[in-house]
């Protein structure tokens, strides 16, 4: 696994910022930014930390599949950890084998830092296998400039 980091500056505030990348106010606003990665992205679940959450979408044949999460950490409009430990595959939670061994327990961790009340900071570090380094060096920052355009409507 190979750590990775994105960060862009938005121009708005940390709350609305967490806010829209979230979905806290309104679903769509995650899902709109997050279908960069798969056009049906959206979630089940909330951000309670502690709490199972599922990042689900369909494939090219409308099977429903994705990862099986807990949120790890979640200090509002400063900070997220996401711990993903499983697969979702249709209806099945998949939380062994070789499909998940390579990368359970991994983290993705999100920082708000705010400058001034009118910029905010979002980093990104997450972890990648090698097959998927490509797919996320190409998608992360298309996927971040979508939320940047969200959160500065």
């Amino acid at each position: 696994m190979k750590k990775l980091q994105y960060k862009i500056d938005i121009k708005a505030s940390a709350k609305k910022a967490y806010n829209t990348m979230l979905g806290i106010d309104n679903k769509e606003t995650y899902e709109e930014w997050t279908a960069i990665f798969n056009p049906t992205s959206t979630f089940e679940g909330n951000w309670e930390k502690g709490s199972k959450i599922y990042f689900v979408g369909t494939d090219e044949n409308g099977k429903r599949g994705g990862m099986v999460s807990e949120i790890a950490d979640n200090i509002p409009s400063k900070f997220i950890s996401i711990r993903h430990y499983g697969i979702l595959d249709g209806e099945n939670e998949i939380t062994s084998g070789p499909q998940v061994e390579k990368w359970a327990g991994g983290l993705e961790n999100y920082s708000f830092e705010e400058h001034d009340g009118c910029l905010t900071t979002i980093t990104v570090e997450t972890e990648a296998d090698d097959e998927y380094l490509d797919y996320f060096e190409t998608t992360w920052p298309k996927a971040l400039d979508k939320l940047k355009e969200l959160s500065e409507k």
